[in-house]
């Protein structure tokens, strides 16, 4: 209904106009594009702040959602963008290829989570938008803009993780590999102390791994070992593991919730669509009642950040849901957290009471201070917008970019105009 409020998906916000407008094909969004002196595109809504936000006028592109195209010689697959990555993981999977990674969702669009260098985990894994190979996007005036790897170089790595300052993106071109089977085992209950001694040994035992902390009784709650199955390796897991042990059963990251809608643990082999990510393809979560946090930090420091935050367990916990720290590999993508620095990505899924959180946020960033955090893009910080603005060495151009690819703003919004703008 045009009155009703549109908000996001976990129902912590509500954008600023209920005007939308649906895009069926690239000509449609050039054409809306030309009309508009102020839009933004919205996407499948997954972002906690105001990133995506307009007090005018919105763009959805749900209905160009398709493959497009797949060169098994390349090895790319061409996508609009406002795919859902468990929609492409069925279709690879099914045609002998799958994608490095995945998030722990995997409900989001391919454009929003590459826009905001969303990532999975693993030392070796960059984030999600290191698969992109090419994308297209619509400038201001309503110009086709084409920008790939191979031929634009540093343009290219400019514009890939872009804030949706630069235009909307129709078409993305992603890296693809051939498909692979996955293993998941969880363990309960590591002693701080080992995380603490052997850290970076822990991060490497799996393809991909996931801390998950109440950051109480000096321990972490579960840990998470994704694997891939390779030929000639035993698929027996050992009964403990840096002190933790074995689970038993399935496990939801919080424990005292069910598991049903999380993917196959145990050591059970599945495609790794169905291991990658936390929870199930076939489930769609509802409207959480959550608020989302994270910070990235240098991997070097991991440790120091990881004691940092534990210091701060009594002020955190009563309004924390749970945390998960996990690593992502280097990039060269300018406003990436993750730009020139192998990273720890600690993040916090808070109860949905802003008004505490926002109490606890300064905390954490001034005990991360030393590490120069990041945070992610698409969730909630306090940091100040110089202190932020600092810590990308690259902001200046990719400001003079987004004047020369959108002079009059009109991708512009108050998000953007405080944190890349800002004083």
């Amino acid at each position: 209904m045009a009155d009703e409020k549109l908000k996001n998906w976990a129902g912590n916000l509500h954008y600023s106009t209920t005007r939308l407008d649906q895009a069926k094909s690239l000509q449609q969004v050039q054409k809306l594009v030309k009309g508009y002196e102020k839009m933004k595109v919205l996407g499948t809504r997954h972002c906690f702040n105001g990133i995506a936000d307009s007090t005018t006028q919105f763009v959805s592109l749900v209905e160009m959602s398709q493959v497009l195209s797949l060169d098994a010689k390349a090895k790319t697959v061409t996508v609009d963008a406002n795919m859902k990555y468990g929609d492409l993981a069925t279709y690879l999977d099914a045609k002998g290829f799958a994608l490095h990674n995945l998030a722990s969702l995997p409900h989001i669009s391919i454009a929003g989570a590459c826009a905001t260098a969303t990532h999975g985990s693993g030392i070796k894994n960059g984030n999600l938008s290191t698969a992109v190979a090419a994308m297209e996007l619509v400038l201001a005036n309503g110009e086709v803009r084409t920008l790939s790897r191979a031929k634009d170089g540093e343009a290219f790595r400019a514009a890939v993780v872009h804030l949706g300052g630069l235009g909307v993106v129709t078409k993305i071109t992603l890296d693809i590999q051939p498909t692979f089977q996955m293993r998941q085992y969880v363990y309960e209950n590591m002693p701080m102390t080992q995380l603490k001694e052997h850290f970076d040994a822990i991060e490497a035992s799996a393809y991909s791994v996931s801390l998950f902390t109440d950051w109480q009784k000096n321990r972490v709650n579960e840990v998470w070992l994704k694997e891939r199955v390779e030929k000639g390796k035993p698929a027996a897991a050992k009964p403990e593991f840096y002190g933790a042990k074995l689970a038993t059963k399935n496990l939801h990251p919080i424990a005292e919730l069910s598991a049903v809608n999380c993917t196959a643990q145990m050591g059970v082999a599945g495609p790794w669509y169905e291991r990658m990510p936390h929870f199930r393809m076939g489930f769609t979560p509802s409207s959480g009642k959550e608020l989302q946090s994270e910070y990235f930090v240098p991997a070097r420091n991991a440790v120091e950040a990881i004691l940092a935050v534990e210091r701060l367990r009594d002020h955190i916990s009563p309004h924390l849901m749970i945390s998960e720290i996990r690593t992502i590999d280097a990039d060269s993508f300018w406003m990436s957290p993750c730009y020139k620095q192998a990273s720890v990505a600690i993040h916090f899924t808070w109860k949905q009471d802003w008004a505490s959180v926002k109490k606890v946020l300064p905390m954490i960033e001034k005990e991360l201070a030393p590490f120069k955090a990041r945070p992610h893009w698409g969730k909630l910080f306090t940091l100040a917008p110089a202190t932020l603005q600092a810590r990308y060495e690259k902001l200046p151009e990719f400001k003079k970019l987004m004047a020369d690819y959108d002079p009059k703003g009109k991708f512009r919004n108050a998000f953007l105009d405080m944190n890349l703008f800002g004083k």
